[in-house]
């Protein structure tokens, strides 16, 4: 019997995945009507979608895209967005979303041994992206839900490799001034890679702009990331985007998929970021929805429910009174609205509710005072 046959009768032995992946819990996104079974009409503010839809250009470029295979490099997509942000063209790389970019710079940067910092109630891909590569997660104590440059900065040690910030962060909205984010980086190594992903930062107001995309071109050691998923309404699409210096896009140009970006997504990214006034309008009806909705929620607060001060195109709503937020999230699905519950985050007594149309952010807020004033 030759060795090949011994061993194939031998004791089966399963394939064993590294023993880093099983400290991975997947992603869990929102919920989606189908979740809560069929017939029933529900209005999903679970994802953070813009409500206003997609942009009519970007619909009208998806028609007239080939079926071909996609350009490889994106390259007239990165000449846009070049043109638009001032950025040398060869200094961005595309993703399938930001997501496919957050994961490769981990992986490009650090592995089993190495430390991967990120702050509590950050984003959740952000565990994910650590462990997956081999590296361990270390988790910044945050600042009243949101994020403390001194707190990250306490925690870097000669094996941190990637640090990664949201600005505005998810799933919370805090937002850091620019002050903030260059003294964290003025402070980092300069071998430690600063991750500043700003998914929601077309919702900023221009005055308030964080200064990430100087800070990546002046230096090595940024990395910002974008989509397109969120202002231009194309999360279906799957595109991302991030720059930073020709080190850092080589490395990721290197792991990323070699045609990560669909002929179709391209066309319509492109559409998009040229449909100026439709960007424009989603981010005033954001804006004016937005503080419309807060100061309904603060008017609860009797009731101990407290909106965190947000920057994106969501608010998260503190349950502290008897009102739980589980009881909310099942009494705004009953009466057809679908939102964020974040147990899995660490966040039991929170909501995160997506910035819709006017209407159902009324009747939300309704909704909520209903139950507050049942619970008490």
């Amino acid at each position: 019997m030759t060795e090949i046959q011994t061993l194939a009768t031998a004791a089966p032995i399963a394939p064993r995945p590294k023993p880093w992946i099983a400290g991975i819990h997947a992603y869990v996104p929102g919920k989606s009507a189908r979740d809560f079974g069929e017939g029933r009409r529900l209005v999903k503010l679970s994802a953070n979608e813009n409500p206003l839809g997609t942009s009519a250009a970007a619909l009208a470029a998806k028609a007239l895209a080939p079926a071909v295979y996609p350009d490889p490099d994106s390259t007239a997509l990165r000449a846009a967005l070049g043109a638009k942000f001032a950025i040398d063209p060869a200094r961005i790389v595309m993703g399938t979303g930001s997501d496919e970019l957050l994961h490769i710079v981990a992986q490009g940067y650090a592995g089993p041994g190495d430390e991967v910092i990120y702050v509590r109630y950050g984003f959740a891909v952000y565990d994910i992206a650590a462990r997956r590569c081999g590296a361990t997660p270390v988790v910044a104590p945050d600042a009243d839900y949101g994020t403390d440059v001194d707190a990250l900065l306490a925690l870097v040690t000669p094996r941190t490799r990637v640090v990664f910030v949201a600005n505005p962060n998810n799933p919370t909205g805090s937002h850091l001034p620019g002050g903030e984010i260059a003294r964290l980086h003025a402070a980092l190594p300069a071998d430690v890679v600063l991750v500043i992903d700003q998914a929601y930062g077309e919702y900023v107001a221009p005055e308030d702009d964080d200064g990430a995309l100087a800070l990546a071109a002046a230096h090595d050691n940024v990395l910002v990331t974008r989509t397109f998923s969120k202002i231009y309404g194309l999360a279906g699409e799957r595109i991302g985007w991030a720059t930073g210096a020709a080190g850092l896009i080589d490395t990721l140009n290197r792991i990323r998929g070699p045609f990560n970006v669909s002929s179709t997504g391209q066309a319509m990214a492109e559409a998009a970021l040229a449909d100026t006034a439709f960007v424009e309008a989603a981010r005033v009806h954001n804006r004016d929805e937005r503080a419309r909705f807060v100061a309904r929620i603060e008017a609860l607060g009797n009731h101990g429910l407290r909106p965190l001060p947000s920057q994106a195109n969501f608010v998260l709503i503190l349950f502290e009174g008897a009102l739980t937020a589980e009881v909310a999230f099942n009494g705004l699905a009953e009466a057809g609205y679908i939102v964020r519950w974040l147990p899995g985050q660490g966040l039991p007594q929170a909501l995160r509710i997506t910035i819709g149309h006017s209407a159902d952010m009324d009747a939300i807020a309704a909704t909520l005072r209903q139950l507050a004033e049942a619970a008490r």
